[in-house]
């Protein structure tokens, strides 16, 4: 109840003196605002914002394509190098992973569960 009289008073006030408007807040820092990632960003963090909005994701930061892992559909593991050790957890709730040697070139397969890999050479960005 007391608020509301304080509050019926200040806008009693207001318009009898006919108070000035005052302008909306603007956002600061010398009037442009406050700056937004891309404007702040730096270095190599500056240059992975360009190349996404390019659509490209060049150190795979994005979430993996998901590939149905059968002959003609590879799993895509990507390697700098022209063999890389490939982890397969060969059914959802197992908690044992089957470890296996992937090289360059054909589609290989999961000694345990039958499911395709793929080894495709990655180049580095820089």
């Amino acid at each position: 109840m007391a608020s509301r009289l304080l509050f019926r008073r200040a806008v009693q006030a207001v318009t009898r003196v006919g108070a000035v408007r005052l302008a909306a807040p603007s956002r600061c820092m010398s009037a442009g605002g406050i700056p937004t990632d891309e404007e702040q960003a730096t270095g190599l963090e500056k240059k992975v914002m360009a190349a996404i909005k390019k659509g490209t994701d060049p150190y795979s930061i994005e979430k993996p394509q998901q590939y149905a892992g059968t002959k003609e559909d590879p799993h895509i593991v990507p390697s700098i190098t022209n063999k890389r050790i490939v982890g397969c957890i060969c059914e959802e709730d197992n908690t044992a992973v089957i470890w296996f040697w992937l090289h360059e070139g054909e589609a290989q397969r999961c000694p345990s569960c039958g499911s395709h890999y793929k080894l495709v050479h990655h180049h580095l960005p820089h």
